[in-house]
C-alpha cells in the first residue's frame, strides 16, 4: 500500500503487538499524565478480553487486530474481529444476514471493527498523532482487502466517532446512524444544580425516586482504584451473571475477566454498591474515561424499588459532577433514561458489503433509517425533562 511504504499486518493475538505501540495509537493523550479518552480500546482492556477467553476460540469473536507500519513504526491500529454471528455488537444486522442468506449468500463470517460487548462510541481507526489521514485510510483499505481476499460478506466499523464517520463515508463506506441516551454536564455545581434545570414535575419525581431507593435499608458506596477488593468482584460477577442470563442468555464476559480487571483495570473502574448489613445486594460497574463516565453493568440479588435508577443513573451523575466529567453514557437503548435527564444523541457506524446488489439495497435502507433516527431524536429531545430555556441550551 502507498508505494510499499505502509505495511499492514494482521494479528491473531495482542501478544504480537507491544503495549507501547498499540497505546501510542489508541490513547496518545495520556502523555500529559491524564486518563485515556476512553479505556475500551487501550491495550490493557483488549488484552483482558483476550486473556480471559471472553474473545477467541469458541466465542464467535476471533481477534484479527490490524496494525499499519510506516518505516518500521506502528502508525495505526484497529480492534478487528472475525465474527461467526452478530451477538454482542448492539448495532444489529440480523435482518441483513437473514436477507442475504435467503438470497443464497453466506453472510458469516464477517469482519467487525469494534470493542466487543461495548456499545460506546469512540475511535476505532486508532492513529498516532500526525498520521490521522494516512493511518485511517490504510486501516480501512487493509480491512476491506482482508474481507475481499477471504471472500467475506462484509466489514462493519461500529460505534465510531464523528471524525471517522466523515472520513469513512468519504472513502465510500456506507454510513449508519443510531441513538443512545447520554447525560451532559452543563457546569452543575452539584446534583441540586442539575435538578434546578428540570421542569418542576420531573424534579419532584427524581427526588421521590432517590428517596425511595435510598430507603432500601442500607448504604450506598462508591469504590475505585485501590479501594476495590476481590470480594467486590465476587459480588459484581453474581450481579453480572443474573442480568446477563435474563437479557441475552449467556453472559459475554468470562469470570477471569474480572480477576484480570482487578490487576490491570482498577484505576479505570468505578463500582457502586448498595450494601445492607455489610453485604452488596445490588451493584453497578462503570468505566472512567478522560471526560466521561461509562455505565456498563448492573445487577442485584434483592429487588428494591428505584434502586436501579439510583445506582445506574443518579449516582453516576453525582460522581461525574463531583469529578468534573462532561458526560455520563449509560449504555445502549432505554427510553426510560429520558425521564432521568439523559437526552438522545446520535451514534454512527460504517459498513462495507462485497456484493454490489446487496450493498445497494442496504444503502437504500440506511438512507431511510438515517432520516427516521434524526426525526426521532428531535421528537424525544422535545419530550425531555428540562425546562424550556434549559432545552435550548442543550440544542
Amino acid at each position: 500500500m502507498d508505494g510499499g511504504q505502509i505495511e499492514i499486518e494482521m494479528h491473531a493475538t495482542l501478544d504480537s503487538v507491544t503495549a507501547q505501540d498499540w497505546d501510542a495509537c489508541a490513547c496518545p493523550e495520556v502523555a500529559d499524565g491524564g486518563r485515556a479518552r476512553d479505556p475500551f480500546t487501550t491495550y490493557r482492556f483488549l488484552k483482558a478480553l483476550e486473556d480471559s477467553g471472553s474473545v477467541g476460540p469458541g466465542t464467535g469473536w476471533q481477534p484479527r487486530y490490524l496494525t499499519a507500519r510506516l518505516s518500521g513504526q506502528v502508525i495505526a491500529a484497529a480492534p478487528l474481529f472475525a465474527k461467526s454471528h452478530s451477538q454482542g455488537e448492539y448495532v444489529f444486522d440480523h435482518n441483513w444476514a437473514h436477507a442475504y442468506e435467503r438470497a443464497g449468500g453466506r453472510y458469516y463470517p464477517k469482519l467487525q471493527m469494534a470493542v466487543p460487548f461495548t456499545p460506546v462510541s469512540g475511535r476505532r481507526l486508532l492513529t498516532r498523532p500526525g498520521f490521522e489521514a494516512t493511518g485511517q485510510s490504510a486501516l480501512v483499505q487493509g480491512a476491506v482487502q482482508v474481507a475481499a481476499d477471504n471472500e467475506l460478506s462484509s466489514l462493519h466499523i461500529t460505534f465510531c466517532d464523528d471524525t471517522e464517520a466523515t472520513a469513512g463515508a468519504a472513502m465510500g463506506l456506507m454510513l449508519r446512524t443510531g441513538q443512545q441516551y447520554h447525560w451532559v454536564n452543563q457546569g452543575y455545581a452539584d446534583f441540586d444544580g442539575f435538578l434546578a434545570s428540570l421542569s418542576s414535575r420531573k424534579r419532584k419525581n427524581m427526588r421521590k425516586e432517590r428517596a425511595t431507593a435510598q430507603a432500601f435499608g442500607g448504604e450506598i458506596i462508591c469504590v475505585t482504584g485501590a479501594d476495590i477488593q476481590p470480594e467486590h468482584w465476587d459480588a459484581m460477577w453474581r450481579f453480572y451473571q443474573d442480568t446477563g442470563a435474563r437479557k441475552w442468555g449467556t453472559p459475554y464476559l468470562a469470570r477471569s475477566f474480572f480477576d484480570i480487571a482487578h490487576e490491570t483495570l482498577r484505576d479505570d473502574i468505578l463500582l457502586i454498591f448498595a450494601m445492607r448489613d455489610g453485604v452488596p445486594v445490588a451493584g453497578a460497574m462503570n468505566m472512567i474515561g478522560r471526560d466521561c463516565l461509562y455505565g456498563r453493568y448492573w445487577g442485584c440479588i434483592e429487588d428494591h424499588r428505584c434502586l436501579h435508577f439510583e445506582l445506574c443513573y443518579y449516582q453516576a451523575i453525582d460522581w461525574a459532577i463531583a469529578h468534573g466529567l462532561d458526560r455520563v453514557e449509560a449504555g445502549a437503548q432505554g427510553e426510560h433514561k429520558l425521564a432521568r435527564g439523559y437526552l438522545p444523541v446520535q451514534t454512527q457506524s460504517l459498513h462495507w458489503i462485497g456484493d454490489p446488489g446487496f450493498a445497494e439495497a442496504v444503502g437504500n435502507y440506511l438512507t431511510a433509517e438515517r432520516a427516521a433516527v434524526t426525526e426521532e431524536i428531535e421528537v424525544m429531545t422535545a419530550w425531555g425533562p428540562f425546562r424550556k430555556e434549559t432545552r435550548e441550551e442543550h440544542e
